[in-house]
């Protein structure tokens, strides 16, 4: 019974994280974790970032971003909508949820590219 406890215990304390830091090689930005309700405030940052930032291409590198839910696609696809003319953001390796929901509710926003490779 204790051995339960102790892995209930390790479960309910087990908080989502996502972490955020700049891409070395181009303007962007690594994200790793998951994009859910504990997390929307770091994601919602790191996209102001994007609509902020100078250049016509944002790279966000998501290969390590494990999920993105409903409310967190709808942020980006908000953030992709506020971008000048001309200007778009790249994602690379998204998980298949965001570029699933992406693509049901947003399939004609061009200043989102899906990059898979």
């Amino acid at each position: 019974m204790g051995i339960h406890n102790q892995v209930r215990s390790d479960v309910v304390d087990a908080t989502p994280e996502l972490t955020v830091s700049p891409l070395a090689e181009r303007s962007g930005l690594r994200m790793a974790g998951e994009v859910g309700l504990a997390t929307r405030g770091v994601w919602e940052r790191a996209l102001e970032q994007v609509v902020d930032g100078d250049g016509d291409v944002y790279y966000l590198e998501l290969s390590s971003v494990t999920f993105v839910d409903v409310a967190g696609a709808g942020a980006l696809a908000c953030a992709a909508q506020r971008l000048p003319d001309g200007r778009r953001m790249v994602l690379h390796r998204p998980p298949p949820v965001l570029r699933r929901v992406l693509e049901t509710f947003w399939p004609e926003l061009s200043a989102i590219e899906v990059s898979m490779s």
